[in-house]
């Protein structure tokens, strides 16, 4: 450990000892889920009741914990160490809840659901002890509703930029290309390359200026894993891309983040600052003499803008649209220049390998696909939320044991999951692990992680419908396989939900999917037909009798409705 991180981390940690030692601190769960259930509103009001009350407790606004059908969860941890968790907290059970473990002293364990530290209660359980923190692996999530994300002193106090230390410090920059290679990590933000290779593309590369990327747009309905990184422990990211920057001799970093998305901006901007005046981005990074930078760049509301050489074009202050390839990026890629892009979920793994090594990660997940995969439930599902799992876990196991199975005790009968260019999957398929490549076999993929579930009142043509329409208002219109294959597709879908199709729509709509996949220039409409495809496969019969004219339009995705974008998109 070098003298400058020493200094660092022991600030850091005299900060958070007292923060956890002092007085009590009570920790509102933010975040994308926390937001929409009123915490920021709770936080607030507590903010107010403090100072009527004339009360002294800490108060952080954190991220959130994964658990987001319990939202909003407000904790409170006294001086002694014992943290107690609330769920379901509104503006009105928040003043009893204080005032009677703060002032009387006396915890409401009755709406309360889970503690930590050492505490005896038969009434609620050990927080570690709960089957659905039991089945995660968390790692990239450790610090998720822990530490404020706007405190650097927090992240650092509990381990933080200690990987960026030893990288920069104790190895060469070809030893940490070589570390994340044999770590095994892939891509987590679809295509699941290898990430190590990834970089020995760009690290040979001889330029003065050289670009890393992290890819935080996430379009996809039903992902929200990327931003939830954000929002709850930015600086993993911001570590994770410094270190990308020095095994590739890179000089400057760039966060994509979609415009609208203000709350993980907000918490990445602060980050990065922090970074700068703790003396961990800028001109000689902890005395190692490597000088890195980094700024949050902009896209408009584009799903296509995800896309690699898209995401280069924004950035350079151009309209959204993929590139011709190659010349690929670690070639020519931002401004021309030599460029690697890597999703946000993929950075923030980086740290944990660098201060663990290759070999703990390869040891968790499957052999094929290491580590762990950042699931999001929502859908007809019982407990929605954010969960980090093993690789290797079933699909069966993850939406019943860690879901809680369908919603009000619904059979479930449809999952799309991989966001809208991937597939949907039914009940012969639920015994498919989570890997990459079994998932891929099953006519799916994980893709940026959103699993959304449907119950068998689920409408499997007019689901496509959606799906095939979100796609064709999302299409940039570049190429005219893609601008016209799913504009024809979707056409066809409408004929079929109004009970109008004929028996040779189907093998015409195999005909415009072959003709996307093999003319299209970028993914999006190169996977614009897996969506019909993986239904072919696994509910033959509801678009059978579509074909026949037996269709009836019922269930959550058969009202009648077609739930198509009404924004306008400029030129």
């Amino acid at each position: 450990m070098s003298d400058v991180y020493q200094k660092i981390k022991s600030n850091a940690l005299i900060k958070w000892n007292d923060l956890n030692t002092e007085k009590p601190w009570i920790r509102v769960g933010g975040g994308v889920s926390g937001q929409a259930s009123g915490s920021e509103e709770i936080f607030e009001l507590i903010k107010k009741y403090k100072k009527k009350q004339n009360l002294d407790f800490n108060l952080s606004l954190v991220g959130s914990l994964g658990l987001m059908y319990l939202e909003p969860i407000v904790d409170i941890t006294t001086p002694d160490g014992v943290r107690i968790y609330y769920s379901k907290v509104d503006q009105i059970s928040f003043e009893e809840i204080i005032y009677n473990h703060l002032k009387v002293q006396k915890p409401l364990l009755d709406k309360a659901f889970a503690y930590s530290g050492n505490f005896q209660t038969n009434i609620i359980p050990d927080i570690d002890s709960l089957e659905i923190m039991k089945l995660q692996k968390k790692i990239v999530t450790k610090n998720f509703g822990h530490i404020d994300p706007k405190d650097i002193d927090q992240y650092i106090a509990n381990g933080g930029y200690e990987a960026l230390d030893k990288a920069l410090n104790d190895h060469t920059a070809e030893e940490i290309v070589n570390q994340v290679k044999n770590s095994g990590l892939r891509g987590r933000g679809g295509a699941a390359f290898n990430t190590g290779l990834k970089w020995s593309f760009l690290a040979p590369a001889k330029d003065e200026n050289k670009y890393v990327l992290c890819n935080c747009e996430e379009g996809d309905p039903g992902a929200f894993n990327d931003k939830g990184i954000l929002e709850s422990d930015p600086h993993t990211l911001i570590e994770g891309l410094i270190i990308n920057g020095y095994a590739t001799n890179s000089t400057k970093g760039y966060v994509f983040i979609r415009h609208g998305h203000e709350h993980p901006i907000e918490a990445t901007k602060t980050a990065i600052d922090q970074a700068y005046e703790k003396g961990l981005l800028g001109e000689n990074i902890l005395g190692s003499g490597f000088s890195f930078d980094m700024e949050v760049a902009f896209t408009g509301d584009s799903y296509v803008a995800g896309e690699e050489t898209a995401l280069m074009e924004a950035i350079e202050g151009k309209r959204a649209t993929p590139r011709f390839k190659p010349p690929f990026p670690a070639a020519a890629g931002l401004w021309q220049k030599p460029t690697n892009i890597n999703n946000v979920k993929t950075l923030s793994y980086v740290p944990s390998i660098i201060t663990n090594g290759p070999d703990w990660f390869k040891d968790v997940g499957t052999e094929t696909t290491t580590g762990t995969a950042l699931i999001c439930l929502s859908g007809h599902i019982e407990r929605p939320g954010l969960y980090e799992i093993e690789m290797g876990m079933t699909i069966k196991d993850v939406i019943y044991d860690v879901g809680g199975g369908g919603s009000n005790g619904q059979n479930i009968k449809v999952l799309q999951a991989g966001g809208p260019l991937n597939g949907l999957l039914g009940v012969s398929a639920f015994e498919t692990k989570i890997d990459f490549d079994e998932m891929t076999k099953a006519g799916a993929s994980i893709g940026s992680g959103g699993i959304i579930v449907g119950n068998d009142e689920t409408d499997i043509v007019d689901l496509l419908r959606n799906l095939i329409a979100f796609n064709q208002f999302e299409s940039c219109g570049k190429c005219f396989p893609c601008r016209l294959g799913n504009t024809h597709m979707l056409e066809i879908l409408d004929r079929m939900c109004e009970n109008r199709a004929n028996s040779k729509d189907m093998e015409l709509i195999e005909k415009i999917g072959t003709s996307m996949k093999v003319g299209s220039l970028c993914g999006h409409g190169q996977l614009g037909y897996s969506p019909i495809s993986s239904a072919l496969r696994y509910f033959q019969d509801d678009i059978n009798n579509c074909l026949k004219g037996k269709y009836k339009l019922s269930g959550p995705f058969g009202n009648g409705t077609m739930i198509r974008p009404t924004r306008t998109r400029p030129d």
